[in-house]
This record gives structure tokens, sequence and C-alpha cells, in this order.
């Protein structure tokens, strides 16, 4: 599931970069062209994965050595999930855009209805049908699937308002290299992570159920955290490509600026609880303790926490050099304090790498 919400995050981060930089700059013909050549590009892209997925749906759960006492359950959810990942793809990228059109609040009220809906069908299908696993799994297939129809009919109603002259295309070979040469790297990039992770993943599958259980709680509570940190990245990205998009440089500099120091509270905030209530956090994941998981899953939140600080600040500067993009895809020369956000950003790597080879 880390692989493909990669896949679905670089694609959201890609397409909001470029349509944020047409957005600041009214080139609206162009904005409506790239729109729904990433729709539709994305549309294909998620069912050929799908396609793929579905057929590799038991050779990935063997490959990290799922133990085989979970093994049926675990192919069972992988296969419901991947058969909504489409729902999933298109979601996230409809939430670029919205972002990208200086709108993060309807995505944010589908994604709280899609969650609150998630909850209440997950303890509908557990509860009263006894569905167990294939009922959580339905869940969430039927939470984004809505999640996904809803954003799919408010987009084509905000872009189709936008005014412009004349036809516009559809479909452009161009916009789609445009958008692809910021969603690969992307998309690579969310990728080595979580195949990073899958291989923590399989190691983690070899110490048995009791360690699985602690690993997946810390993990669920450590991509929260992350994914928060990236959400706050994606919306500094495109306020920086609206602002160069409108020649708007000073501004650039103190979104950067703006976006270190929310990102440094978030990341103060989960540093605290996680790492201080650790015991306290694993245990909503376990109806019943275990000594071995919540060992486990206490000491990842004892040593992970503390990079959260470095982590923020390359993920923000990350965000402000993506969208550094002025006519071609690339980092802007025109782009202010670019030294800084590289410093920033090669300094994080260099504390990260190091501090985790001691450990």
């Amino acid at each position: 599931t880390m692989i493909f919400m990669a896949i679905a995050v670089g694609s959201n981060i890609g397409c909001s970069v470029v349509i944020s930089h047409l957005f600041g700059a009214k080139r609206y013909r162009e904005l409506k062209t790239a729109v729904s050549t990433t729709l539709l590009a994305s549309l294909v892209l998620s069912l050929v994965l799908t396609g793929l997925g579905l057929a590799g749906n038991s050779l990935m759960m063997t490959l990290i050595q799922t133990p085989q006492n979970i093994f049926c359950d675990g192919e069972l959810y992988l296969g419901i999930y991947i058969g909504g990942f489409a729902f999933l793809f298109l979601y996230n990228v409809c939430t670029g855009i919205f972002q990208s059109l200086g709108d993060s609040k309807t995505p944010l009220y589908f994604l709280i209805g899609s969650s609150i809906g998630n909850i209440l069908l997950d303890w509908i299908f557990v509860a009263f049908f006894g569905w167990g696993v294939a009922g959580v799994a339905w869940a969430t297939f039927l939470a984004q699937g809505v999640a996904c129809v809803l954003s799919l009919v408010t987009l084509r109603k905000r872009i189709k308002a936008i005014p412009t002259d004349g036809p516009v295309p559809r479909f452009s070979w161009d916009m789609l290299g445009q958008v692809s040469r910021i969603a690969i790297p992307s998309i690579l990039q969310q990728s080595f992570i979580s195949v990073g992770n899958i291989l923590i993943q399989g190691l983690i599958n070899s110490c048995g159920s009791s360690v699985i259980a602690g690993y997946s709680a810390a993990i669920k509570l450590n991509t929260f955290t992350i994914t928060s940190f990236t959400t706050l990245a994606n919306g500094v990205s495109s306020f920086t490509a609206q602002n160069m998009g409108a020649g708007r440089h000073d501004r650039v500099k103190a979104g950067f600026r703006a976006g270190s120091i929310m990102s440094l509270g978030v990341a103060a905030v989960f540093f605290a609880v996680l790492f201080f209530f650790s015991g306290d956090m694993i245990r909503l994941f376990m109806s019943e303790e275990s000594p071995t998981a919540m060992e486990t899953g206490i000491t990842f939140l004892h040593i992970v926490p503390p990079f959260y600080f470095v982590i923020c600040m390359k993920l923000i500067a990350d965000g402000v050099l993506r969208g550094c993009r002025h006519d071609q895809i690339r980092v802007s020369s025109q782009c202010p304090n670019k030294g800084e956000i590289l410093f920033v950003s090669f300094i994080s790597y260099i504390i990260v790498s190091s501090c985790f080879s001691l450990l």
C-alpha cells in the first residue's frame, strides 16, 4: 500500500506544481488542458497499476515474508485495496488540483467525510455483518470511491467556471511531459522511501506476529506524522509555484519561512506526544496487549520522532525547490534564496544519514 500511495502522492505533486504556475500566471486555457490531461493520464496509469497489482498480489505478500497465520487476511485486504486504487489515485490528483487553485478547504472536507464514513463502515461491516478483514477493506474501498466521485464532480464544475476563449484541447502530450518531469522524480523519491519500508517490513515479518503488531501500530503513527509534513510541503510547493507564475518572487521567501515555522511547530507536537506518551499511543491500536508488541512499538517511537525536526525542514525545502519552476521544469534561476533552500535540504540529508548510520 505504501508503494501505491507513493505513486499517487507523486502524481499529486507533479500536477499541482504545473497547474499552480499556470494559475498564478493566469494562463487559464493551458490550465484547463493541464487538468484534463492529468486526469486522463492518471486514469490510464491507475488502471494499469491495478491490473499489475491484482496479478502480483500473492507474489508481493510472499516477497515480504508474510507469516502463514496472517497471509490469507493480508492477501485479501491487499486485493480489495488494489481494486480501489483508481479511486485513491484520482482523489489525490484532484486534491493537488484544488490546492493549485488556492482551495485547500474542499479536499479537506472530502477527506473528513471519507474518514468518518470509513470508520462508520468499519464498525457496520465488522461488528454487525462479521466480515472481518474483508469488511475493513471494503469500508476503505467505498469511502475512497465516494470521496473520489464527489471530488471529480466538484472539480469539473470549478474548472468549467473559469472563463476561457474558444475550445480548449482535452489532451496535450507537451503538457503531459511537463507534468511528468515533475511527477516522475517525486514518485521516485516517494517510492525509494516506500521500498526501504518494504525491505524493513520483510525483516519485521520474519520476527513473528507480535513484533509485526507492535511495528504496525508504530508505523501507522509515524505515517500520519510524515503525511502531515508532506501535506505542508505540498502546500508550500503550490504557493511557491503560484507566486513564481505571478512574478511575486518576494512572497516565495516569506512562504519558505512561514512553512518552516509551521512545520517545526507540527514536528514539536508530534515529537512530544509520540515520544513521551509512546505506550498510550501504541495501545490505541491493540485490543490485547502483548509485551513483545508493546516493547517493539515503544522502541520505534523512542528512536524515530527526534528526527522529525530534520525531516520536516527537508520536506519544506524540497517543496519550495519543486515550486521554483518557470517556463522550464527546473529550479529557476529567479528563485529567491535558492542557495539557502539547497543548503537546508543538503544539511538535512547529511544529519539524517549520519544519525541512522550511527544507529
